[in-house]
């Protein structure tokens, strides 16, 4: 093999790398997002106090800021979620061209 084709095998590592990063994050954040709705779904079904963790504390809070806390936490990770698809797109297809040009040059 040629150095070229070392040095794409090297990149081509690395993207996928990357890649594995990619979707690490993107299943934090939707572990994250799950954990959101849970707790959107309890606070709408109880009509009792609702109480918000702060720190190692407890504090009783209004269940609408609480909802609207979640709600805004909530569009934040579905906002990350779709930038993560974005660049899992542009990093398959850098690596689908990377795998053919390798491929290409073992064939020469």
């Amino acid at each position: 093999m040629s150095k070229s084709s070392d040095e794409k095998i090297q990149q081509l590592q690395l993207i996928e790398q990357n890649f594995q990063t990619l979707l690490l994050q993107k299943q934090k954040f939707q572990t994250q997002l799950l954990e959101i709705d849970n707790a959107m779904e309890e606070l709408d079904k109880t009509n009792k106090e609702v109480f918000k963790i702060i720190g190692t504390i407890m504090v009783e809070h209004e269940k609408k800021t609480l909802m609207d806390d979640l709600a805004s936490q909530k569009e934040i990770l579905e906002l990350r979620i779709k930038n993560i698809e974005k660049q899992e797109k542009l990093v398959k297809e850098k690596e689908s061209k990377l795998q053919s040009e390798i491929m290409n040059e073992i064939k020469k």
